[in-house]
């Protein structure tokens, strides 16, 4: 009897020990969770109002196209505006605000290119980081090469309008100009002041030009450009009738005159700005230039890319996007 009473006391305390153990781990793990709830919800609830003041600063409305009373025909650019909800699961494993981890949403505008009656182009949205090469290709074939090898060195997309008998002339430098990726235009088939042209005639050298592009590359330009920037409203309602838009440009190298690749060089720089359409031919002073050009656009932070690209409405995002 001695020894079962013995016995039960051992397992009593034994049972209690346990108990005690295990209210401990209990009261351990409890604590372990409630941390780690802390721990998340401290960071969570100021991170998510960092990216809502954020978003608040950073949003930007759209702006529609509209026909400028000097510049004529200005493409819409998008506005943008912080997805709160993509950008916070973006950072919630961190629990820290990183700008580059913004995710934003491009808003359109209501009106479009599209939507304006026929106007001329000159250039890009003013709001928009990027220029464009506009390459008018009616000689100078032989500095074509060249001039591809620097576009693509340094991943550059230019526009090439071509005259139509220049391609009938050309065409395998024409297939390789849009084989290297850039976007080819229409400029006429034989270069003729279209503003002295009747509507017959207009429509004569745009489609004709329009007919040997297709056949040689497989692409119809959807753009283009008068030669020596001549043209009247006629021209520009003809075009339009064509699915193209009438292009011209704001900085001029004036390459075809010669000048040394500084002049040419200083020439753009000076008057370069957001949504400029550089005008330039094939020729020996554009070609020695290209590269040092190219270097420099990019060092002021443009984007050098087609001119359908440079009138689209997709607005270009940095990580500072307020700034754009």
């Amino acid at each position: 009897m001695q020894k079962i009473k013995h016995m039960m006391s051992i397992l009593i305390m034994l049972m209690i020990s346990w108990l005690l153990i295990g209210s401990q781990a209990v009261e351990s793990y409890l604590g372990q969770l409630k941390s780690e709830a802390e721990f998340v919800y401290k960071p969570t609830q100021p991170l998510l109002a960092k990216i809502k003041k954020e978003a608040e600063e950073r949003k930007k409305e759209p702006q529609d196209a509209k026909v400028d009373p000097v510049w004529k025909a200005t493409p819409g650019y998008n506005g943008i505006e912080v997805d709160i909800e993509k950008s916070y699961q973006s950072m919630k494993e961190e629990g820290e605000f990183t700008e580059s981890r913004l995710i934003y949403k491009q808003i359109p505008p209501k009106v479009h290119l599209d939507d304006l009656p026929p106007s001329p182009i000159y250039r890009g949205h003013p709001d928009k980081p990027m220029v464009s090469l506009a390459i008018n290709v009616a000689w100078g074939e032989e500095y074509l090469p060249k001039m591809l090898e620097v576009l693509k060195k340094h991943s550059v997309h230019a526009t090439f309008f071509f005259e139509g008998q220049w391609v009938k002339k050309n065409p395998d430098l024409a297939k390789m100009v849009i084989k290297a990726g850039h976007e080819g235009g229409n400029h006429s088939y034989t270069h003729p002041d279209m503003a002295v042209l009747s509507e017959v005639r207009t429509k004569e050298e745009m489609e004709k030009t329009n007919e040997v592009i297709e056949s040689v590359t497989g692409m119809r330009p959807s753009l283009f450009a008068p030669p020596s920037g001549s043209f009247t409203d006629q021209t520009v309602k003809a075009a339009r009738q064509l699915d193209m838009y009438t292009i011209l440009w704001t900085v001029d190298t004036v390459d075809w005159k010669k000048p040394s690749p500084d002049v040419l060089i200083n020439r753009v720089m000076s008057r370069v700005h957001p949504g400029a359409i550089i005008l330039m031919h094939p020729t020996e002073v554009t070609s020695s230039s290209l590269d040092t050009l190219i270097k420099q656009l990019k060092a002021k932070q443009f984007k050098v890319d087609t001119v359908t690209n440079l009138l689209n409405e997709t607005r270009i995002i940095s990580h500072k996007a307020t700034d754009q």
